[in-house]
């Protein structure tokens, strides 16, 4: 990412054009830690193309994660990366992951019981 500022003090860095969420209203703030090898997409069946629609924003604290898209197209991000993902993804965990990620907080949350209610099943 970008260093902006430099000083003994402190830095700062900026990302710019790194998406636009002003069509989505109020954002959450969310802290996900991941094993390695976890995959969502099994969470995500039946929503949308079984992906996740909604799009984040987040930073990768530790870790890896590969995010796969409808088009069959993947994207990793590891410790230290900035990441987007749009609507129409899925994740799995490439090593122990924590991320800081920000999200439209409606959508999100239906994603999220979703994934819950499917849980539930699971243990059934």
């Amino acid at each position: 990412m970008p260093v902006r500022v430099d000083t003994p003090a402190a830095v700062a860095r900026q990302q710019t054009e790194f998406g636009d969420a002003s069509q989505y209203g109020e954002l959450s703030g969310e802290y996900f830690t991941l094993a390695a090898g976890t995959d969502i997409s099994a969470l995500l069946e039946g929503l949308e193309d079984d992906l996740c629609q909604c799009p984040h924003w987040g930073y990768v604290l530790e870790g890896t994660l590969t995010a796969s898209y409808a088009d069959g197209s993947e994207e990793v991000t590891e410790a230290g990366e900035l990441f987007h993902w749009p609507p129409g993804h899925t994740v799995r965990a490439q090593a122990d992951s924590e991320i800081v990620m920000f999200s439209p907080q409606d959508e999100h949350a239906e994603v999220i019981d979703h994934m819950l209610g499917r849980l539930d099943e699971s243990t059934r």
